[in-house]
């Protein structure tokens, strides 16, 4: 937690506590004593300042918080973040929990008949508390403890909240940075705009008041292994955010309206969360909707309009890679923000990529020069990740050098890899290298 937010929870706490006190005394017969009243005002003022700005403002534009649902939010997080805050709900509440109730909150904040209803519909589960898994204990009864969720904790505490994937996702490894990426100065432009995107939300939205419904929502297109998914990675590494590829495997049903469900579920529980989804090959996912011919296709594109509908109002970072940029539904394109075209690599980047994946404390044949590695045959970044890593793998088990024997071996292997049938000339000036029985 910055000094920033810890001075706005601070206020916060401190307003909890003379409420706590001024009920206390309520309760007692005792009428509060006008100082109290007038510091009780002050500190109200700096919560309001402090709920203006910052944490509070980004959580309220995220999840579409009223200041009622940041009260409850406040109360919720003091047990937490103040234990003494606790014992004084517990005695406040006739020692039935450390947690405080709705009944109290509404004591404790004075709010009339007509406040208290509107509180249980901010309580409700459709509301924004319950929705984006702030608030867990809500099931209608007043009286029952409400707390924090460990989501909650995290964004307004800064403590580590436990993850779990999404159902339907599957959380992916994230160990490639910016700088790992070899790529054209455009499509690094690209990505680095693609952050600006995410990282200044709050401003353009929260303080300038852009209308904005969702996203952003970004497609990678370009040739398979040209670095797409890698380029994910490393923009989730720069956010300091997990990365979940959405398998819609897990979400497509047979059963009618079950899709929806599910999709619901996904988007429901990362809206406005820190991570970024990836949606990955979404030419088989997303491509230009059918000709209505029988009641199923009519669904599957409902399906399809459903999950675009989804995605266009979901408020968090989504990618979308595609092998095939023209298969995309023309409908769909015009809702991304971000369109980053991944060529194939040059020779010069093919150099540069050969030098990333040999291990680097690899036993590497003085004969082995990256760059004539990078003129001798086109291959894909992902191809030249698995040709570099195969032919470390040979070194090591035949407990050899990485020599150019080898790296002809592992491209060989990796051309074959399609199917096609191999021409030896391919290699260029790896065919020399070569065994005859390869």
């Amino acid at each position: 937690m910055n000094a920033t937010t810890a001075t706005a929870m601070a206020c916060e706490w401190a307003r909890i506590d003379r409420l706590a006190n001024c009920l206390a005394e309520s309760r007692r017969g005792q009428s509060v004593d006008e100082k109290k009243i007038e510091e009780l005002a002050r500190i109200q003022q700096q919560v309001d300042a402090a709920r203006d700005n910052g944490v509070w403002r980004g959580m309220a534009s995220r999840y579409g918080l009223e200041p009622l649902d940041s009260d409850v939010l406040a109360f919720t997080l003091a047990p937490d973040a103040e234990p003494r805050l606790g014992w004084t709900f517990q005695m406040l509440q006739s020692g039935t929990s450390v947690h405080p109730s709705a009944a109290l909150i509404g004591e404790m904040l004075g709010l009339d008949q007509h406040a208290i209803s509107v509180l249980h519909q901010r309580l409700d589960g459709r509301a924004p508390l319950a929705r984006h898994g702030l608030i867990e204990g809500i099931n209608g009864d007043i009286y029952a403890p409400l707390r924090a969720t460990s989501k909650a904790r995290s964004e307004l505490l800064g403590w580590k909240a436990a993850r779990t994937a999404p159902k339907g996702a599957i959380e992916m490894p994230v160990t490639a940075t910016m700088e790992d990426l070899i790529l054209p100065e455009k499509c690094l432009q690209a990505l680095r705009e693609y952050l600006m995107w995410i990282r200044c939300h709050d401003v353009v939205v929260g303080q300038w008041g852009a209308k904005i419904w969702g996203g952003p929502v970004a497609l990678f297109s370009g040739p398979s292994g040209t670095g797409k998914s890698y380029a994910a990675e490393a923009l989730a590494h720069a956010l300091d955010w997990p990365l979940y590829r959405v398998d819609l495997g897990l979400l497509v049903s047979k059963y009618i309206g079950e899709t929806e469900k599910n999709l619901n579920m996904l988007f429901d529980s990362t809206h406005g969360e820190p991570m970024v989804l990836l949606f990955d090959e979404a030419d088989a996912l997303f491509g230009k909707r059918g000709e209505v011919k029988e009641a199923r296709d009519r669904y599957a594109n409902m399906e399809v309009s459903h999950l675009l509908a989804r995605m266009e109002r979901h408020q968090g970072p989504c990618i979308l890679t595609t092998n095939l940029r023209d298969a995309i539904d023309s409908a769909f394109a015009r809702r991304f923000q971000v369109v980053v075209d991944f060529p194939r690599p040059d020779a010069d980047a093919r150099a540069r990529i050969w030098k990333q994946h040999i291990p680097p404390k690899a036993p590497l044949a003085p004969e082995v020069d990256h760059r004539m590695l990078g003129d001798a045959v086109v291959l894909t970044g992902g191809q030249i990740r698995n040709a570099a890593l195969h032919a470390a793998y040979l070194a090591a088990g035949e407990e050899g050098e990485v020599d150019l024997a080898r790296i002809a071996r592992a491209v060989w292997a990796e051309l074959g890899k399609d199917g096609r049938e191999r021409i030896k000339r391919n290699l260029g000036s790896l065919m020399n290298h070569l065994p005859e029985d390869a």
